[in-house]
């Protein structure tokens, strides 16, 4: 167990945090991490998704094999993301998981294996080793799978290990490394919740948002877009970002050369948040918490049963869920048939009257919409 403490404490002395996830093998690690001082400069958090409905909790959905590389990097995946909102600072961040089967109280007919994996900011590592089975009891094969289990974090925070695993002849782990593909790809794959881009071109995959934000498709990005942001920061006293969803409820996704110009357009201005969130539903879920602003023709729309396939209760269920997240909307009137539109033009439920607060034409008019100048530009 030297060696072993041994190499728990560089990697507490790493600057990585990490969750960490074990089912079926690997639980001997934990304990390990945790019993040398300085556990909590490394461990996030520690998840046992034993039985079938915690496996699907972490992982959103069942895996079709519980004990394989995919399943490991999708637990670790999984861990990642949740690290990410549960650090405090900026502190790198990492999800390692485990998935084994291993001798137990009855024969297996198949073989006694494990899957390990490492995904962090910019890459994932995987480790796979079936075990020779029948030369160990349960503790033995525990033993080998927590040593792996430690020697694989190591390997991912860029700690060199020596770490003695008691491999017989006929076991060899089985390592590889997938660089990541860029933000946008991982966001369009579904892979990644969201892309912060900064104003000097910088993406932060799934950072954590405090500002409210203005969603819109930004097709091209107009001075009323612009207008709006700086009237909303005076009422609401924060910097706005934009949101630009990537997926449309309606149409195909944006494909990566139409979404790289149109961060362009943000680029030494202001930031810019790309979800897959095509609805205020799945931004409220995303975003807890956060203030959108939007204008008149989208708050109508939020409160029309029609966007609920026509279901008054789905709609008030919808409100209800958004106000319970936090999410709060600052409505901008438009123009719309020769009359300014606001706020006190929308037929907001009873009882939902929280969720708005209204910008008076006062502070804020601008006609100018960017169907209409995409229509001049073309022409």
């Amino acid at each position: 167990m030297k060696k072993v403490n041994e190499l728990i404490t560089k990697i507490h002395a790493a600057p990585q945090q990490a969750v960490v996830a074990v089912a079926g093998g690997g639980s001997q690690a934990v304990a390990w991490l945790l019993a040398v001082p300085g556990a909590s400069r490394t461990l996030l958090e520690s998840v046992v998704p034993y039985g079938r409905l915690s496996m699907i909790s972490l992982l959103g959905q069942e895996p079709e094999q519980y004990v394989s590389t995919k399943t490991a990097r999708d637990m670790a995946r999984a861990c990642y993301q949740r690290a990410l909102r549960l650090r405090e600072g900026n502190a790198p961040v990492l999800g390692l998981a485990c998935t084994a089967t291993l001798a137990t109280d009855r024969v297996k007919r198949g073989d006694h294996r494990c899957s390990i994996a490492i995904w962090d900011d910019d890459q994932s590592i995987s480790c796979d080793l079936t075990l020779d089975k029948g030369i160990r009891d349960r503790a033995g094969e525990e033993d080998l799978v927590s040593r792996l289990l430690v020697e694989t974090l190591a390997r991912g925070m860029g700690i060199e290990s020596q770490l003695p695993l008691g491999l017989s002849d006929s076991e060899h782990p089985e390592f590889q490394t997938r660089s990541h593909a860029t933000p946008i790809q991982r966001l369009l794959a579904g892979d990644i919740a969201s892309v912060t881009v900064h104003p000097d071109g910088r993406m932060v995959v799934d950072e954590a948002v405090s500002n409210p934000l203005l969603p819109g498709s930004f097709s091209p990005l107009h001075y009323g877009h612009q207008e709006l942001a700086a009237v909303a920061e005076k009422e609401l006293g924060v910097p706005v970002a934009y949101e630009l969803s990537v997926v449309n409820v309606d149409k195909p996704p944006l494909e990566e050369e139409e979404i790289l110009r149109r961060i362009g357009q943000f680029r030494g201005k202001a930031k810019l948040v790309l979800t897959r969130a095509e609805t205020f539903h799945k931004k409220g879920r995303l975003f807890p918490g956060a203030s959108f602003v939007i204008g008149w023709d989208t708050a109508l729309r939020l409160v029309e049963p029609r966007y609920y396939e026509g279901d008054y209760s789905t709609m008030c269920l919808a409100l209800a869920e958004l106000g319970a997240a936090g999410s709060r909307f600052l409505v901008a009137g438009r123009e719309d048939g020769g009359k300014f539109k606001t706020l006190a033009d929308v037929p907001v439920p009873a009882g939902f009257d929280f969720l708005f607060q209204g910008i008076p034409e006062s502070a804020f008019r601008a006609d100018v919409t960017s169907t209409a100048l995409r229509s001049q530009f073309s022409g």
